[in-house]
């Protein structure tokens, strides 16, 4: 290795150090400001869906009746189905909360995200960790990779043991029916997974269906973070 070489590699390792400083302030943040929401329910799913777009509103109606059961919204930050949730939370008065990503075209957060609940993240992994740590249930509407990536976290922490089992719901079943399919007759039939593992996704279509699993779950039980 040249001495440029040398020195290059060293101010890598520099950097690197230094950049453990900045993830500990993000979690110090999120951790602060989270713990003082209570109870929430994170709704995810795609940015580019539009207003228009039926599943636009159905996240609206779910958000206002989960709003009115008592829980606070959390989304992405971002448009589309994000937007959507963050929306039906603020016209039901409930708490609207938006962890937004900084990235590279700059996602910019939406109106509808409570002024003091506006949390910036740089990086994805701590910003999953308050997703999941201060959430009491998923509801996942249709979305891409960022959509799978967080559904599928979940589910494997809860099937590792890592975090305490809570519900995780599938909004939309001829969008996610094909999944679901694949998982019984690819994972299940392969033996990559258990039966049980079936059981921590439920699969519904409506704001009702919605309501009465998250609720039913939480009967006689306390409300708190996940770790």
């Amino acid at each position: 290795m040249s001495r440029q070489e040398e020195k290059i590699w060293n101010q890598i390792k520099t950097n690197d150090s230094w950049a453990i400083f900045k993830i500990m302030g993000e979690f110090v943040e999120g951790y602060e400001r989270m713990a003082k929401i209570g109870p929430c329910v994170s709704i995810f799913g795609s940015a580019r869906t539009s207003e228009n777009n039926a599943y636009y509103q159905l996240g609206k109606n779910i958000a206002e009746r989960l709003s009115n059961e008592g829980f606070g919204i959390i989304t992405g930050g971002g448009p589309g189905i994000m937007e959507a949730a963050n929306k039906g939370a603020k016209e039901s008065k409930g708490i609207s909360v938006g962890l937004n990503i900084k990235l590279p075209f700059e996602q910019q957060p939406n109106r509808f995200i409570d002024e003091d609940k506006n949390i910036d993240f740089d990086y994805f992994f701590v910003r999953k960790v308050m997703f999941v740590k201060y959430a009491q249930s998923f509801v996942v509407m249709p979305g891409g990779f960022g959509t799978l990536d967080e559904l599928f976290e979940a589910l494997t922490l809860i099937q590792t043991n890592k975090i305490k089992r809570f519900p995780i719901l599938l909004v939309g079943k001829d969008f996610w029916g094909g999944l679901i399919d694949w998982i019984k007759d690819q994972l299940l039939g392969q033996k990559n997974i258990s039966p049980e593992d079936l059981d921590l996704i439920h699969l519904v279509d409506t704001p009702d269906e919605v309501v009465e699993i998250i609720t039913n779950f939480y009967k006689g039980k306390d409300l708190r973070p996940n770790f």
